[in-house]
């Protein structure tokens, strides 16, 4: 098992549906590869307004959430899902290029449960799943 991988029991990867907010394609990509390889079910939404469409009948474990996003920015798209008693209990991770003094707390405040900065360290992204799927 590599390091990437210690901290998640394939069970529970193989067992959790991972919905991906991002617009870049490449990052798409490369982390629904990361993630299918590990043995996700991963979902991938371009926009805010196609992630408020679709995670209700997904019903994803975890929401990996873009803030910077067209049509309806990352920040706006947590606020209305956790304001909807559907889906407010889905954790979501912001993953963004804002990193500045005060990001974290935007992101935090707009109702994301944790922040990773990107690029993305996936090790450290890895873990921080873990904590919210093992509940």
């Amino acid at each position: 098992m590599d390091r990437e991988t210690a901290n998640l029991d394939e069970r529970e990867a193989s067992l959790s549906k991972i919905l991906i907010v991002e617009d870049n394609e490449m990052l798409q990509e490369i982390l629904s590869e990361r993630l299918g390889f590990r043995g996700f079910d991963v979902v991938i939404a371009r926009d805010g307004e196609r992630a408020l469409a679709i995670t209700p009948q997904e019903k994803p474990d975890l929401i990996l959430m873009d803030m910077s996003l067209p049509i309806l920015d990352g920040w706006e798209t947590t606020r209305r899902l956790k304001a909807n008693p559907d889906t407010q209990h889905i954790p979501i991770i912001a993953l963004t290029a804002h990193s500045l003094s005060g990001d974290r707390e935007k992101s935090l405040a707009a109702g994301c449960d944790d922040y990773e900065a990107k690029p993305v360290n996936f090790a450290r992204l890895l873990k921080k799943m873990s904590t919210f799927l093992k509940g």
